[in-house]
Order: structure tokens, then sequence, then C-alpha cells
């Protein structure tokens, strides 16, 4: 009976992971630099030394389990993005032309009236945060509904006035002016002028 050539199985079998051991660096360089953050500002997040993340990106060390679990953490991705034998093939920057923007995300303000609302940009797989322009009519609302949702959101108004309430907090936003809040917390907004109110929102789920 004929032994089984085991050396010449492995290399086929070690070949095999390559591109995905291989991808790990790159992908973690790539989400870090999408989220505008320093090796040393991941480092923090992380509790993984400047020195090793910068050898993972480079492809000079190949991280444990333990390590990959705290960047994949501190980079808001799942540990399979990382390990996914998939590369990604689109642009890395998301163009969205004026003329061709998308509806607002439905969950947005569901009970709005009085506002048109388009999406600027969308959450996905590989970015997590959202924005919508709107142009809200006087007297238009967000609605009888008080929105909940976990996250965060940050309002700019661009022209006009907005009136927002926060569980109970009251503000009155004018050209310029922008509110960041949990949006876990209850809140609803109205345009209390007499002309209409461009603002855009900036969405980042939970």
């Amino acid at each position: 009976m004929a032994t089984p050539d085991i050396r010449g199985d492995k290399p086929a079998a070690v070949a095999s992971w390559e591109p995905i051991v291989g991808a790990i660096g790159p992908k973690v360089r790539e989400v870090r630099q999408l989220l505008g953050l320093s090796l040393q500002q991941l480092a923090a997040r992380s509790e993984v030394s400047a020195a090793a993340i910068h050898k993972v990106e480079r492809g000079d060390m190949v991280p444990t389990i333990t390590t990959l679990l705290k960047l994949s953490a501190a980079l808001g991705r799942p540990i399979g993005f990382f390990v996914d034998d998939a590369d990604w093939a689109g642009p890395v920057g998301v163009h969205v032309r004026a003329a061709e923007r998308p509806p607002a995300p439905i969950d947005w303000a569901p009970e709005a009236t009085g506002v048109g609302a388009t999406a600027i940009a969308s959450a996905g797989e590989r970015l997590r945060a959202s924005g919508v322009w709107a142009e809200i009519e006087p007297g238009g609302t967000s609605g009888d509904g008080r929105s909940v949702r976990s996250g965060e959101e940050l309002v700019l108004v661009v022209k006009g006035v907005l009136a927002v309430d926060i569980a109970g907090e009251r503000y009155r936003l004018e050209a310029g002016d922008s509110l960041h809040f949990p949006a876990d917390r209850p809140h609803s907004w109205h345009n209390p002028g007499p002309d209409t109110t461009t603002a855009v929102w900036w969405l980042l789920r939970g």
C-alpha cells in the first residue's frame, strides 16, 4: 500500500491561506485611514502598540487572534472582514452626484411632513456613517413620533432656522449652527421660521 506524500500536500494547503493572511495588514491600514486614525490613536483604542500595528500593516507580522480581535473592535469591523478571502473590488471613495442622490434612509424621519430629503451618504459594509440633505418648508416637521435609534446624530443648519427637541431639551439652530447628540434619546424637530430651512444630517449607527 502506497504511503501518501504528505510533504506534497502541505505546501498547497499553506499557499491557499497566504492571500488571506497577506490581506489582513492592508485591510487594517485601509480602515484605519478611512476612519482618519493615526497609528497612535488606533493603538490607544485597541491597546495594541503602534509598533505592532505598523508591523501588521506592512505584513511584517501576522497578528495573533487576540490582537486581531482587539483591532477589529477598535476599528468597528467584524473579525470576518479581515480574514475574508474576497477582495474589495470597488473604489475607495463613494461619489454621490447632486442630481443622482438616492432617497433618505427610510428610518431617518418616517413621519416627516413638509420635508424633501435625499441621501448624501449611505452606510454599508465598509462605511458606517450616512448623511441626509433636507429642505424643510415653513411648518415642516419630523412628525408626531419621536425618533429613537442607536448611534449618534449631527445636524448642521445651512440656511434658515430649525427647532430641535431632545428628551425635553429645546434648541434653536440658525444658519451655521450645529447640534451633536446621542440618537437613542427621543428627539424631534420642526421649522418655526417663515422661510425654507436647509439642513444636513450626519448619522452614525451604533
